[in-house]
Order: C-alpha cells, then sequence, then structure tokens
C-alpha cells in the first residue's frame, strides 16, 4: 500500500516539475539572450547614441542627444541652434542657450538583413560639434 503511493505521488511531481521547470528554463534562456545582446551592443558603443544626432562641445563632451527619427532634417555648418543643455540647475554643465554647429560628421553602418540591396548603408548617427555662444555668466 505505502509503495502504490510513493509510486503515484512520484509518477505525478515529475509530470508537475516538468510543466513548471520547462517554461523557467525557456524565460531563463531569453533573458540571457538578451543580456548578451546589450553587452555586446555596449562593448561596441552603440547602445547610448544609436540612431541620434549628437551634439558635442569641442573637449569632445555630450551636450544633447536628438533622436534621428524626430528630425526633419539635419543641420548644416554654420547653422545657429538652440539647445537645451543640462538645464537650469546648480550643477549644470552646459546650460540652455545658442550654440554655432562648426562640423558635422555622419556615420553609416553596412545594411545586413534579408534582402538589403547590395552595398546599402544606413545613417546609424550624426555627430555636430558646436560651439556655445552664450555670455559667460558671473555670479
Amino acid at each position: 500500500m505505502n509503495h502504490y503511493w510513493m509510486s503515484l505521488v512520484s509518477q505525478y511531481s515529475s509530470v508537475v516539475g516538468f510543466v513548471i521547470g520547462l517554461p523557467i528554463m525557456a524565460g531563463s534562456y531569453y533573458e540571457s539572450w538578451k543580456t548578451r545582446q546589450e553587452a555586446r551592443r555596449e562593448r561596441e558603443g552603440r547602445l547610448h547614441s544609436r540612431d541620434c544626432l549628437e551634439f558635442v562641445s569641442g573637449d569632445g563632451a555630450c551636450i544633447n542627444l536628438v533622436p534621428l527619427e524626430t528630425l526633419h532634417s539635419l543641420p548644416r555648418e554654420g547653422d545657429v541652434l538652440m539647445l537645451p543643455g543640462d538645464g537650469v540647475q546648480a550643477d549644470a554643465v552646459f546650460l540652455p542657450g545658442a550654440y554655432l554647429v562648426e562640423s558635422i560628421e555622419h556615420i553609416y553602418t553596412p545594411v545586413d538583413y534579408k534582402g538589403a540591396r547590395p552595398g546599402e548603408a544606413r545613417l546609424t548617427k550624426a555627430v555636430a560639434h558646436v560651439t556655445a555662444l552664450n555670455p559667460a555668466l558671473t555670479a
């Protein structure tokens, strides 16, 4: 009698363990795959400013990022832009104001999806080197 109950419990416990364990294993694999992809993109430096127009000061510091899909056109050399900078907080490095575009860099990457044309490239990032036209604030 005791052997019968042990056999019955072990039979159903293995089925229940499989039903619970399989989705958990699939979810864990998917999460690890996403983490590996994110780490690879971070190593390549594409995660932070991919598909963006990056405004860079003379010392190489990033002032603002603007997603490319929100733009109707890219700025040109000599354009004067109003950028929000870091805002007007006390610890802001770049204040809102006018900035002169000195140069623009366009960065393209090859398109590698199925059905792409030979030699097709895509604008991945644009970098605008700007100079502040704001007067220096004195306290």
